[in-house]
């Protein structure tokens, strides 16, 4: 497997990139960020992923997330990017357009994968059972692992509650829409957290997202039966993870 890869993490509001040491999981060039293109169109999104790489002087296959589902580098959904995307042969267009070989995958899967492989699941007791990746930001996205594999695309933020899509209530995006407080929104995240454990009955869950670097203000809130930990990698693990999909040649 190669050593190095570089991994790039294709947001709502910025693409940010870099290339990872295999091995640890670590960045070993700086963290390129690029603002997301307004509309994130997908040409437009492909020329700002090509200057990132030339950015990092880059030259070889590259790992892409983006925030959709992706089946065999189609894109079928489009929550947090332009609804052009929407049957896009993804991979495709990447591809031709950076003149190499991309793997495309969903952002949560990549965050799980990133810290299955180098986070707090790498070593866990628990990592061959049922492990939840949740990532908490502008929406939920979620990374499921049964054995220590990953089953892509689960997209568990969409799950229906208090009558719309769970993230729309429980996301930190809706945290901060609504100015809840900590004991408010862990609340929220409870009820959400107990419904995933009733459809899944997980053994870990993993806390991801921006928000988890805060994570001594409300983990200890959270009234669920799993376990919760902080994601390890938080802000890079989307990279590092998508990274390694590329090396192993990864492509849901």
């Amino acid at each position: 497997m190669t050593e190095r890869m570089m991994g790039i993490d294709v947001g709502g509001s910025g693409i940010k990139g870099g290339i990872v040491d295999l091995g640890t999981g670590e960045l070993i060039s700086d963290r390129f960020k690029l603002a997301t293109p307004q509309p994130s169109k997908p040409n437009a999104v492909a020329d700002t992923i090509a200057e990132i790489v030339r950015m990092a002087s880059w030259d070889g296959p590259v790992g892409c997330t983006l925030p959709v589902v992706v089946q065999h580098g189609f894109v079928r959904t489009a929550a947090n990017v332009d609804p052009d995307w929407i049957g896009m042969d993804g991979c495709t267009l990447l591809g031709e357009r950076l003149e190499r070989s991309v793997t495309l995958m969903n952002d949560a899967d990549a965050a799980g994968i990133a810290e299955m492989e180098y986070g707090v699941g790498r070593d866990h007791p628990d990592r061959d059972g049922v492990v939840i990746l949740l990532t908490f930001g502008t929406g939920i996205g979620s990374g499921v692992f049964t054995g220590g594999r990953l089953v892509p695309n689960t997209e568990l933020g969409h799950l229906q509650m208090w009558g719309d899509s769970a993230e729309e209530r429980a996301s930190s995006n809706a945290k901060d829409d609504e100015s809840l407080g900590w004991k408010a929104w862990s609340g929220r995240v409870s009820e959400y957290l107990q419904y995933v454990e009733t459809l899944f009955w997980p053994d870990l869950f993993i806390f991801g997202g921006g928000i988890s670097k805060r994570h001594e203000k409300f983990l200890h809130r959270l009234e669920v039966r799993t376990p919760v930990l902080p994601a390890a990698l938080r802000n890079n693990a989307g990279i590092a993870g998508v990274a390694l999909a590329a090396a192993r040649r990864i492509q849901p």
